[in-house]
């Protein structure tokens, strides 16, 4: 049985896979979602070491860790530090780069800034307010709703570290799936850490608005990946 290991981008919880988990889970897998702590002093670290727990939990030969968005930079780091318990790390329009990059190195000057300066307006100064659901791409007005609900600030600590790698996660196998129309060059940032890009029609959060799509998607990736090694084997 494969263990698909979902993890929620920036603002995001374990509620944003509860229309795609379901679906992984009629098609015979299992799925986990752990949640990522949302306290001030959290930073990208905190959130590795929560996956790796999650990791530890499944307790599978075969565990896809699936990234979406800023949450690409944690899986990475998390199968690097622990690649015996990662078989294919995936990502959803998701943030990725190598040793010492980070959300800031990654984006525009603008955005960065734009961040920052959002952070400093919010009561502690350590937490970036969430955007509005049409910054992900939810136009629909029930989804918007729904989803406006559930977002919640972010650490900006999240944003500033940096991964630390050692190189160990570009060993196992990863695909990068990229939302067209793109909002970043997420196909960019997948082609340059040796990741298969695979387009998909929909906006950043997908996972909401195309859940059934996304999840043939992850499945017949993963299993296209899995037959690739057998090949090899």
């Amino acid at each position: 049985m494969t263990t698909f290991v979902l993890v929620p981008g920036a603002w995001h919880g374990p509620w944003a896979w509860e229309r795609l988990a379901p679906l992984l889970q009629r098609a015979g897998a299992r799925t986990m979602t752990p949640a990522l702590s949302l306290e001030g002093d959290a930073g990208l670290g905190t959130h590795v070491h929560e996956v790796l727990a999650a990791l530890r939990a499944a307790d599978d030969e075969d565990v896809a860790l699936v990234g979406h968005s800023y949450a690409g930079l944690v899986v990475r780091q998390a199968a690097d530090l622990r690649p015996d318990l990662v078989s294919h790390a995936i990502l959803v329009d998701g943030w990725a780069g190598g040793d010492g990059e980070g959300m800031f190195s990654l984006a525009p000057d603008s955005f960065a800034e734009a961040i920052r300066a959002a952070a400093g307006k919010s009561p502690d100064g350590r937490h970036i307010p969430a955007p509005p659901p049409a910054s992900f791409g939810v136009t629909d007005p029930g989804d918007a709703r729904w989803l406006a609900q559930r977002l919640r600030p972010q650490p900006l600590r999240t944003f500033t570290e940096t991964a630390r790698l050692s190189g160990a996660v570009d060993r196992i196998p990863g695909t990068a799936i990229h939302c067209r129309p793109g909002t970043y060059p997420f196909d960019r940032f997948a082609e340059a850490i040796g990741y298969r890009p695979i387009g998909l029609d929909g906006p950043h959060d997908v996972m909401l608005t195309h859940p059934r799509a996304l999840a043939r998607l992850l499945l017949d990736a993963h299993a296209a990946q899995f037959n690739n090694k057998k090949l090899e084997d």
